[in-house]
Parts: C-alpha cells; structure tokens; sequence
C-alpha cells in the first residue's frame, strides 16, 4: 500500500511536523510506503496553488490513498487527487477555530469550521483526534476517533536521559509565549503568585523535537494552561515520561489523566493554576514521578497501536 501524507510545509523549524512525522514513520514500521508532500504556501490561495501541483504531481507518482492533515491540507488534497480517496485527520483549530480567550474564539477562523464542514462530503474518511473535534463532523459514518500515539521508544522514564541537578525547583512551559491559545500569561501569573524564589518557570522554545524526552525527565512539573486543544501531543508525552502535570480542562485532556496521580486539572484562575502546581510540586518532592507510563499503555497511545487502527482505516476505504 502506498499512501502520501500531505500537509503543511509552512513550519520555520521543521519540513514536517514532527507529530505528523512520527505517525508516517509508524505506519512505515507496518509495512505501509508511506511520502510525504509538505505545501509551501500559506492561506487559501496557497493551499489552492499548492492543491493544483499536487495535481501534477500525481500525474508522475503512484498511489493508493492519500492522507490529509489538517482542513486546508485536506482541500489541497481533494483538489489534487482526483480519483485517489482522501482520509483527512483533523487536528484541533481547523475544526472548532482559533481560541484568543476563555471561551472566546476568534470570528474570522470560523471560516475554517466552515470549510471543515464543507470537505466532508469529499473524502472517505475523517480521523478527529478527541471527542470535542469530532462534534464538528456530521457525516458520523465517516468519522473515527484516534488519537497521536507516543513514540513509546522515544518518550520513557529515564534518569540517564534528563540534566544533572539543578539549584531551583523547574515548571516547564513548551509552547510559545507569543501563541495566544497556549495561554502562558496564566502559567506566569501562577508562579508569580506562588512566591517561591526557589522554583522558576522555563521555555526552551522553540526546541527540537528529540530532545523533549530530556526535558520531560529531568523537570519538576509540566504547565499545559492551554486555552483549548485536541489531544494535545504534550500531556502524552509528558505522561509517557512519568512527569507530574498540570493542565487545563480541554481536550481529551481528562479522559487521558484519568485517575493518574501527579497530574492535575486546573482552571482558567491563575489562584487556583498555582494551587494546582503547588500540589504537583509537593507530588514531585515526596514521590517524586507519577506513574503515567502505564496510564498511557492501559489507553493503547502507543505509535504501533495507533498505526495499527490507522492502517485499519485504510484497509476499510480501499476496500
């Protein structure tokens, strides 16, 4: 079987995104060829160049399916593919749009949430990533719920793989300051709020990739404050590392923490986010890890599961 993967090739950091990656290169480990076709081009008009030389792409490559990340990803696609099926994935904002505050998304990017519901006659099938993206699809007999899977190779408790001792207590933020949905105003006003001079909150963004793994295992808690995700990729990773979390209530968010103990749901009030890490950090300092790993085993969030009920899905709309 053959599939390409097409997606957004706008990233500064990376060709492709690394959690798209890691799911073509899981899917490979099934035996599946899998390509990779980045669109360069932002904006509806990019994605509609970038839909018309796909077109010519496949006039000159062969394949069996194509698998589209993202709304605009998955328009280019239908564009491009002409008798190929199309599955597309969708990721989070291009479903319910671009949160700038509590509740509050942004009007413009619900031409997006209108576009998503504009493709769906056009592909076979649509992967959502959590139960609050799938309320956006209406064509149910389409649709599946599957999360990204953790490269449980990758991300593992490890003390070899973590920084030597530091002087201050850590509380790490990933995302980008400047990214409004990440909500870091709310990480800040909880630490600040906590008053500790010996714990500090970190940002090494942007960072690659390989080395989360690293920071996840040698941190003292992780910060999602998020305004709204999917399934955010983080919270899973993080969990796979054993690192005590704190995170807002989006997403799939809950369903992943279940009853693991260290990781902690907060709200949008920075009193009660400093509470929440105050709690971490105390988890931290007496049993110091969680035991998240198994958390993530007993869901099936591995790459290998996840690829496998992928390449399931293929089977169905090939058949």
């Amino acid at each position: 079987m053959k599939v390409l993967f097409v997606c957004s090739g706008n990233s500064k950091n990376f060709d492709v995104v690394p959690f798209i990656k890691e799911q073509g290169e899981s899917l490979k480990r099934q035996g599946i060829h899998v390509d990779y076709y980045p669109i360069i081009g932002k904006g509806y008009i990019g994605y509609l160049k970038g839909g018309l030389n796909l077109r010519r792409y496949l006039k000159r490559n062969r394949y069996d399916l194509i698998h589209a990340h993202f709304t605009l990803s998955g328009c280019a696609a239908i564009i491009g593919a002409g008798k190929i099926p199309v599955v597309l994935s969708l990721m989070g904002s291009d479903a319910y749009g671009e949160y700038v505050g509590v509740n509050k998304v942004q009007l413009k990017s619900r031409f997006s949430t209108l576009l998503t519901w504009f493709v769906q006659p056009f592909v076979k099938a649509i992967i959502s990533k959590s139960q609050n993206i799938e309320k956006y699809v209406y064509l149910k007999r389409k649709s599946y719920i599957i999360p990204n899977g953790i490269n449980k190779e990758k991300f593992k408790p490890s003390t070899e793989n973590a920084f030597v001792k530091k002087e201050k207590k850590q509380v790490l933020f990933l995302g980008s300051k400047t990214n409004i949905r990440k909500n870091y105003p709310l990480a800040h006003a909880a630490i600040m709020r906590l008053g500790m001079p010996d714990v500090e909150l970190i940002n090494p963004f942007p960072v690659a990739h390989d080395e989360i793994p690293t920071y996840l295992n040698s941190v003292d808690v992780l910060v999602v404050p998020s305004l709204m995700e999917g399934s955010p990729n983080v919270i899973k990773e993080a969990m796979a590392c054993n690192c005590p979390i704190v995170s807002t209530d989006m997403g799939d968010v809950r369903w992943v923490f279940g009853e693991t103990k260290g990781c902690y749901l907060a709200s949008f009030e920075p009193a009660n986010f400093a509470e929440k890490i105050s709690l971490a950090l105390k988890f931290s300092k007496e049993v110091r890890r969680p035991n998240g790993s198994e958390r993530i085993k007993e869901l099936g969030l591995d790459s290998e599961t996840i690829a496998t009920r992928i390449s399931e899905i293929y089977k169905i709309v090939l058949s």
